[in-house]
Parts: structure tokens; C-alpha cells; sequence
């Protein structure tokens, strides 16, 4: 009976003294590198975000935050390997539109849930697309295209890459304008069908459209910006609620007739579900006093960003919003994983 009493007392007391140790630990965090999976290659507009929120973090957090690139399935499999990872704040995950919300909708037995399966901590940028034009198109403004596409059923093409977030703003448009059936990029709109062109990427896809081999699509806006100066596009309108800074003079698809219309690109910083609160407080008060920085804001300003409502509330409940968004727009195109 002393025996187990005493095996008893022992074991408490080592109990009591791991937890604060454990607690402490927490509280220092963090004490090593902490990794950051980008599930995307190098040198893309998330590559470039991540980087950024990487570069930050060191600075406020004193250790060093490391960008791993891991590519493939539009992202599917990086956030998946990110999902699986210890839930001890040394791997965090950089979320997105296309993994985090569109996937969903394409695949319905995805390796991870993106509510269920990650903390996230706040948002870091958002930007719009733009629909762009070849100035041969005839038509000169977004009403004109609609009224164009309506008087025209099926004459009237586009380009697309599978699942960007073009792709999805496009959809959302023939959508919002009319009732649509049919089948991918090739959609029946009651008063608005046009015939989708797809490509591997947005670079020959840029290619056709400067040289009028197809008229129209929508584009990320910093990539739109060099051409739509030059003369070479014509931009008419952007995807957000509110006009966007170096568009100052294009109108938005909410304000020309479609109030609440949305089609964001947009990424954020994300943790394996399970992390301590700890943690995720220290990291969330880290990253929104970095994006609250005049520097910050001038950089993402400069190439059309917006800096989003920051923190992991206003995140997880947008998060959730675009994952309810385009589930339901690739449902109804009938849009499938390739």
C-alpha cells in the first residue's frame, strides 16, 4: 500500500512539473525555425505572399519562418501534408481561395476539411480579377458585353484555366446574369451563353488574347496592369465590391447592375487544427500588427492588393463563406477535377 502510494505521489509530482514545462514551452514559442508550406511553386503570387507573412514573422517573433515549396493539385497537396503535421506551431500552412474553398467543390473526398482540420489565423491579402478585353472586341464597356452576349447566344468566346480564380469569376458572372446549364466551360445561360476556350495556363491564355484570337477573360489585376496601359486590353470592370486602386476608373460587376457580386483571389495564414491557443494568439497578434504596417499596405497596394478585415475570426468566417461560394457555382456548372 506505501508502495503504490508512493509510485502514486511520484508520478503526480512529475505530472505537475511536465505541464508548466509544457505551458512554459508554449509561452516561448517559438524556441527553433518554423516551417511554412506554400503549396505552390516558387515565384507565383502566393510564393510571393508567403515570403512576405515569412519575412514578418521572423522579425516579430525572433526565429526564422521557412518557406516550403509544395506544389501539385492546384495546391490539394501541400495543404493536405500541412493538415497531417504535428500541432505544435512549427508548421504552418499559407491558405488559399483554390485549396482551401474551390477544391472543395471539385472534389467532395478531399484528404482534409478545411474547417475542421485547421486553425486559421488571419488573412493576408486580397485581389480582384479583372475582366479584360482585345480592343477589337465589339463592345467597350461591361454593359455593352452583356447586352452583346444576350443578342448573341453562343457567338461570343472566352478563356479560362481550369479552376483558376478567373475561371470561377466567370462562372459566377453567367451565373448572376441568368439561370445556366450544361457542362464545363460550355455553359447555357437563360440571356447570357458563351462558349468557354480552356488552356494549361495563364500565360498562353494571355498570348491569344493580345493577338484577338479570343476576345475576353477574366485576369488576376496585377497581371492585367501592364497591358491595360500599354492599349493593349481594355479593362471592363473588376470583380471586387469596391474599385480597386490602380483601377480607379474601372467599374466593379456590384456597382454596373449585380450588387454583392465577389470574385476574389485571396491567401492567409493557417494551422494544423489542434494547435495551442497559445500559440495561434502569439502568431495572430504577430502577422495582423505586420499587415497593419504602413510599409506593408504602400507594397500590397502598389500591385492592387487589398489588405483584408485581419484576424482569425473575420478569417475563419470568410474562409467559410468562399468555401459555401464556390461549391455552390461549381455545383451548378457542373464543373469536375481534371
Amino acid at each position: 500500500m506505501i508502495r503504490r502510494n508512493l509510485i502514486g505521489l511520484a508520478t503526480l509530482v512529475a505530472f505537475g512539473t511536465a505541464l508548466p514545462m509544457a505551458v512554459q514551452a508554449q509561452t516561448d514559442y517559438p524556441t527553433r525555425p518554423v516551417k511554412l508550406i506554400v503549396p505552390f511553386p516558387a515565384g507565383g503570387t502566393s510564393d510571393i505572399m508567403g515570403r512576405m507573412i515569412a519575412d514578418e514573422l521572423f522579425k516579430a517573433l525572433k526565429q526564422p519562418f521557412v518557406v516550403e515549396n509544395v506544389g501539385g493539385a492546384g495546391g490539394v497537396i501541400g495543404t493536405e501534408r500541412a493538415a497531417k503535421a504535428a500541432p505544435d506551431g512549427y508548421t504552418l500552412v499559407l491558405s488559399g481561395v483554390g485549396q482551401n474553398a474551390v477544391a472543395h467543390g471539385l472534389n467532395s473526398q478531399l484528404g482534409y476539411d478545411s474547417i475542421k482540420d485547421f486553425v486559421h489565423i488571419t488573412q493576408i491579402h486580397s485581389g480582384p480579377n479583372v475582366l479584360v478585353a482585345h480592343p477589337s472586341a465589339p463592345f467597350k464597356t461591361f454593359k455593352e458585353l452583356i447586352d452583346y452576349g444576350k443578342a448573341n447566344p453562343g457567338k461570343l468566346n472566352y478563356g479560362y484555366t481550369h479552376a483558376a480564380s478567373g475561371h470561377m469569376a466567370m462562372e459566377l458572372l453567367k451565373q448572376t446574369v441568368g439561370t445556366c446549364t450544361g457542362t464545363k466551360g460550355n455553359q447555357n445561360c437563360k440571356g447570357l451563353f458563351m462558349v468557354g476556350i480552356p488552356y494549361r495556363g495563364g500565360g498562353p491564355m494571355m498570348t491569344d488574347l493580345l493577338g484577338g484570337q479570343i476576345p475576353m477573360m477574366f485576369i488576376n489585376q496585377d497581371v492585367a496592369l501592364q497591358h491595360v496601359k500599354a492599349g493593349k486590353l481594355r479593362a471592363l470592370a473588376v470583380s471586387s465590391l469596391s474599385r480597386n486602386p490602380l483601377y480607379p476608373d474601372v467599374p466593379t460587376i456590384a456597382e454596373s447592375g449585380y450588387p454583392g457580386f465577389s470574385a476574389l483571389s485571396w491567401s492567409g495564414l493557417s494551422a494544423p487544427k489542434g494547435t495551442p491557443k497559445v500559440i495561434v494568439d502569439k502568431l495572430e497578434a504577430a502577422a495582423v500588427k505586420a499587415m497593419q504596417s504602413p510599409a506593408i499596405q504602400a507594397r500590397m497596394e502598389s500591385q492592387g492588393f487589398v489588405v483584408p478585415p485581419l484576424g482569425a475570426a473575420d478569417y475563419t468566417q470568410f474562409v467559410r463563406k468562399e468555401l459555401d461560394r464556390w461549391t455552390r457555382v461549381i455545383k451548378i456548372a457542373g464543373i469536375k477535377a481534371e
